[in-house]
Order: structure tokens, then sequence, then C-alpha cells
């Protein structure tokens, strides 16, 4: 991540010919570890079916979520506007590999006041790649939050999302694993890419 350090002084001439000092900055480098999920996701043409199993599990019913996902043109990893009704927007970004299989999601959710304004400025500046839409039903468990989702043009899916923070990776994998098989998720059923990616391709 990028922060400013003061580089020295500057010298400079005004208008009315006197000097000033000006203080100089430069661009430096600081470690910063973004959150961490391991995540999957897979078609799921039997949303209640995965409803059930989740119960079966222990999982907790945590609400029915209606989202729009506004995806912004970026050229590292990507940027996302999430406007929840009932709830504040978010600025997401994240870089996660594209493959069908289990895969760390390094994020940082930015709480935003403002949704259009910030879209209006995101939309002007980077350009908008793709608009999810989706109803989500929310339900926890241990440190897992499991999706499932009704997208708009595209269908029915589960995520699960494990987050790392307070274990190794190998336990949160451990964790990820077991509740694909407790939920009946097949290899064949996993996917790879966002929802914009499978919007862009299947539109």
């Amino acid at each position: 991540m990028l922060g400013l350090r003061m580089a020295g002084w500057d010298l400079q001439t005004g208008r009315d010919g006197g000097v000033r000092r000006k203080r100089v900055f430069r661009l430096s480098s600081f470690a910063f570890r973004m959150p961490r999920n391991l995540e999957i996701k897979a078609r799921c043409p039997d949303l209640d079916a995965a409803a059930a199993h989740a119960l079966a599990l222990g999982a907790t019913p945590a609400g029915v979520l209606r989202q729009v996902d506004t995806y912004f043109a970026c050229r590292h990893g990507r940027l996302k506007l999430r406007e929840t009704e009932g709830a504040d927007a978010e600025l997401i970004a994240y870089q996660r590999p594209d493959r069908a299989a289990a895969r760390a999601s390094d994020y940082l959710a930015v709480p935003v006041p403002d949704a259009p304004a910030l879209k209006t400025a995101l939309a002007n500046a980077l350009g908008i790649r793709a608009v999810v839409a989706k109803v989500r039903r929310l339900y926890l468990y241990r440190a897992t939050r499991i999706h499932l989702d009704e997208v708009e043009e595209l269908g029915r899916f589960l995520e699960l999302e494990t987050a790392v923070e307070g274990q190794s990776d190998e336990e949160a994998a451990a964790e990820l694993c077991a509740i694909q098989e407790a939920l009946g998720i097949g290899t064949k059923d996993l996917l790879r890419g966002s929802y914009a990616d499978l919007l862009l391709r299947e539109g």
C-alpha cells in the first residue's frame, strides 16, 4: 500500500518576488495486510435443498439481502460498489485468482455514505464493466458465510466464504472443504471468476 513521507523542502519564488519554503512529499510503500477469505462459487439449481443442508449442518440463518453490485474497470484486481437494501453501501476492492476451485481472496471493504455520488465519480473516471443484481439468502457457520444467490440474468448459485483471520490457511481450507461436502457441492459444479465475468461471457 502507498503512503506519503516527507522528503525535504523546496524553495519557491512567489509573485511578489519573495522566497518561500514548501514541504515536499514522496510516495512510499508500507506493509498492510488485507483481510483474506477462502472462497468457492458453484451453480446450485436447488437453493431450497442447499438451505436444508445448511440448517442440518448447524448453520444460522442471517437474513435475506437484496444487493446491486456495480463493477468498475480497473487495472489490478476487481473493484465494485455494493448497494444493499436497508444497509450502508460499501466499496470493495479485492484480488482473487480465477479458477474453479477454492481460492484465496484478499479484500478491503470501505463504507460509502453517498453511494450515488461515488458511483457517478467512478463511472466517469474508470467506466462500468457490469451491474449484477441478486437476492442473497445468508447463513453463518463458524467462520464461513454461506450465500444462496438468485442472480438476475444468470440463475441460482451458492458461494462459501471462509474467513482466514484467527486461524491458519490450512484450518480455513479444512472448514471450507467440510461445508462443501456437507452441502453436496461437487467439483463439476464449481465456477471460476465473478458474477460480472459470467454476465459478460453469457450476455
